[in-house]
């Protein structure tokens, strides 16, 4: 097992679990009670399924919402274990929203909790909310849309909550990212595609770019005893593929003409393990900033196989030297960075 500090190598670990298996599984018999995790979109598909289970195993989970009267309506309605999981607002796309978010859950200590809690420690933070594919947006100073809200908001928000996350010693940060990075690097050239717009090739970016911040993360803060991961949960049909029409998922192989998703698709259940053993696993101890896929870290593409576009981590998506690049540019675009 690796030690505190320590690089951990892109490999298999052998962790007992794989595709198919579920939330629930990968967290049984394992205890959260007296943890306090945070799951952006934690109020549909898998971020539904992951602030189940870690409520379940004991944790109360705090849901970041863009829509906080939606996402309790839907809390309420799942089933959760009463008194666990609480929502509030913010906007990932809103740079002041984050700050405001962060700002009251470092003066609560964890919202809805009595004073005695106050300025208690973040021991998981699952940056889990996400778009796809959007028609072309900008936010903010002019940023792209999906590169400013799955990779800058997440960005702004862990490094505003890092004294929560560094308080106590041991908190893991999970970033999702998914295959999408292999539709590309970080474009340091045009990374607002100011050039032209692609929706795809902005997604892969965004994604790749939650990888880098995994790899960066866990390198600046190791040495603290935060570790950090990159995950990809597999294909899962859920409110994530909104932007895209019907006849783009049929053509993709996604579903077939009529509405039957494929095969390969994962359940929303199957789809957050892969976050929640990230985030509880006890066999990832001492190690971080590697991407996951199936409930283990994943291996390194092999460059022109079969499953080139489907399995493994592209090399641009666990670059050291691009992670630490992009982690000073979205320093200098947020104005944020807690190691600055």
């Amino acid at each position: 097992m690796s030690e505190i500090g320590s690089v951990t190598p892109q490999h298999q670990i052998g962790s007992g679990f794989g595709r198919g298996s579920t939330a629930a599984e990968v967290i049984a018999g394992i205890d959260l009670s007296g943890k306090t995790a945070i799951v952006t979109g934690g109020y549909s598909g898998l971020g539904l399924e992951t602030v189940r289970a870690l409520s379940s195993a004991g944790a109360r989970v705090m849901v970041p919402a863009r829509r906080p009267e939606h996402a309790r309506e839907v809390l309420d309605s799942a089933g959760l274990p009463a008194g666990m999981v609480s929502v509030a607002a913010l906007d990932l796309a809103d740079q002041a929203s984050v700050k405001e978010f962060a700002a009251d859950f470092l003066a609560s200590g964890f919202a809805g909790a009595d004073v005695a809690r106050a300025g208690r420690g973040l021991d998981i933070l699952i940056n889990n909310a996400a778009i796809m594919a959007s028609p072309e947006r900008r936010v903010g100073p002019g940023w792209e849309s999906q590169f400013a809200t799955n990779h800058l908001g997440h960005f702004a928000l862990t490094n505003l909550l890092w004294p929560a996350l560094s308080a106590g010693g041991g908190a893991r940060v999970v970033s999702l990212s998914s295959t999408g990075h292999k539709l590309s690097a970080i474009r340091f050239e045009d990374i607002n595609f100011d050039a032209g717009y692609d929706k795809w090739r902005a997604y892969g970016q965004a994604k790749t770019a939650n990888s880098l911040f995994a790899v960066q993360l866990d390198a600046l803060g190791r040495d603290l005893g935060v570790r950090a991961f990159a995950v990809h949960p597999g294909g899962i049909m859920t409110e994530l593929q909104r932007h895209l029409p019907r006849e783009e998922m049929i053509a993709a192989g996604w579903m077939d003409a009529q509405g039957n998703v494929d095969a390969r698709f994962k359940s929303a259940a199957q789809g957050a393990a892969t976050s929640v053993w990230a985030a509880t696993s006890p066999k990832l101890e001492g190690m971080g900033g590697v991407y996951c896929e199936d409930c283990d870290i994943a291996e390194p593409t092999v460059p022109g196989s079969p499953e080139a576009r489907i399995r493994g981590v592209d090399a641009h998506a666990v670059d050291r030297a691009d992670a630490a690049r992009l982690w000073t540019l979205s320093a200098e675009m947020t104005g944020i960075n807690a190691f600055g």
